[in-house]
């Protein structure tokens, strides 16, 4: 794309001259006479560079800048002027100008810094390019899921995002722990500042301190320059700490203190700096019962389990496998450049029905080397890995059968009882719906809620009426 460029400047003779060279340079150029002319030309129209005289009939070329960076910062601004003077180019440079050049023109000179400031406004497009990229990527309205489980999880991501509140997200491995983060910085007020993300369980101690928290020129042998570590680098920002369960006492104990204090300080400092970050932290671990076990610092569990959110595993949210099936089957298609494939009932099934123990990130290579694979425009079982075919065991069953023994039918009115209990509170106590869930007949529903003190609401009186 053409840059545009908007000269500005009352001498008609440096915007005839600056025109002729900037169109043989293939820019489209306009220009302005006064600043008055160049505020409703930048009013009209948007530019990826002014050249801005500061001395003005109207005005100071000054003021233009500071109006052009309040409202459009992408657009870089070399001021120019016939009388030089450092405390000029010092102010000007202050109020956002990419360079400063002095009249008469050294040509040379002039293209370099013509072509150093679009330069700069073409990494602006392109951070601002890959920011909404992401934004739109990491969207809670993105995020695969119509089970309740996720409906609930969307729900507390929408009011989360609001507030600056410590959360903690817990889920086994795969289950998309960072993309919750994600979500949620990229819904709330921080999303225009960083969001920056750390495994604190793939650092040793010291480089891990030296990572949060950043370090001195020689605090320690290779630490050749400073460091801002990134508490300070995600300033108004989001910082993730991923598996915070790895963590080390010594390490529990600083990131404590600077969770309570809003205050870090660099390894090798005696100076305290003020921090104004979000922490999202998670684990796939139970980080209630490691506390417990005296494993993590009780005070530091209280202090990032503000709000906690705990992601289900896959095989605990079937009914959304066919729709992340087909958001890969989409997404892998297009990258690797070829039509968009079905998948086949029979291949479904099989998906259904594993107990996907590495969970949505297994499932997402699955599919992926399916279609790598497949070379019919249907994806059917062969092109599944052979383990997907074999009865695997739920990680979260127990042994049915214990060594000594059990009483069958003690066990089966337990089971049955935690189950309808179960379906009762995801149906708001409607014993109808309750009964539907489980396969069973009201009739039957009813008898055994009665047996076993359970309640049913209103609508179930009115049908009991009607029998």
């Amino acid at each position: 794309m053409t840059a545009r460029i908007l000269v500005v400047d009352d001498e008609q003779s440096i915007q005839d001259f600056l025109r002729l060279l900037l169109e043989e340079s293939g820019f489209e150029v306009n220009t302005a006479g006064s600043m008055e002319d160049g505020r409703e030309q930048l009013n009209e129209d948007s530019y990826d560079l002014v050249l801005c005289d500061i001395i003005m009939p109207d005005g100071n070329g000054l003021d233009l800048l500071r109006e052009i960076k309040q409202h459009d910062n992408r657009t870089s601004v070399v001021m120019m002027t016939a009388y030089t003077s450092t405390k000029s180019a010092i102010e000007a440079m202050k109020r956002g100008a990419y360079d400063y050049i002095s009249k008469p023109f050294d040509v040379e000179e002039l293209n370099v810094v013509i072509q150093k400031a679009l330069e700069k406004t073409e990494l602006v497009d392109e951070n601002l390019f890959l920011r909404r990229e992401l934004e739109e990527k990491y969207r809670f309205s993105n995020i695969i899921g119509r089970s309740r489980p996720m409906q609930e999880i969307f729900g507390l991501i929408e009011r989360v995002a609001r507030t600056s509140s410590t959360v903690l997200v817990e889920g086994e491995s795969g289950t998309g722990k960072e993309l919750i983060a994600r979500a949620i910085h990229y819904e709330s007020p921080r999303s225009t500042n960083r969001f920056l993300s750390i495994n604190c369980g793939a650092l040793p101690e010291n480089l891990l301190e030296s990572e949060l928290f950043g370090h001195e020129r020689g605090a320690f042998t290779g630490a050749v320059r400073e460091k801002k570590g990134l508490f300070r680098e995600a300033h108004r920002g989001t910082l993730f700490l991923d598996e915070i369960s790895e963590m080390s006492p010594a390490m529990q104990v600083k990131l404590l203190r600077a969770l309570q204090e809003r205050k870090v300080r660099r390894v090798g400092s005696n100076q305290e700096e003020s921090v104004d970050v979000r922490i999202i932290a998670a684990t796939n671990r139970d980080l209630k019962e490691q506390t417990e076990a005296g494993e993590f610092r009780e005070d530091l569990f209280y202090r990032i389990n503000v709000i906690p959110i705990r992601l289900p595993p896959l095989r605990r949210r079937r009914e959304d496998i066919p729709l992340l099936v087909d958001f890969f089957i989409k997404k892998y298609s297009k990258s690797m450049g070829i039509e968009k494939k079905k998948i086949s009932v029979e291949a479904m099934r099989t998906l259904e029905s594993y107990h996907w123990p590495g969970n949505v990130r297994e499932l997402e290579n699955v599919i992926e080397r399916a279609l790598a694979l497949s070379t019919e425009e249907v994806i059917t079982g062969k092109d599944l890995p052979i383990h997907l075919m074999e009865p695997t065991p739920d990680p979260g069953e127990e042994a049915l059968l214990p060594d000594n023994g059990l009483n069958l039918e003690a066990y089966l009115d337990d089971v049955r009882s935690k189950l309808m209990t179960q379906a009762l509170e995801r149906c708001e106590g409607v014993q109808t719906q309750a009964a539907e869930l489980l396969g069973m007949s009201f009739r039957s529903f009813r008898y055994y809620a009665k047996k076993m003190g359970l309640t049913g609401s209103l609508e179930d009186e009115a049908v009991e009426a009607v029998e």
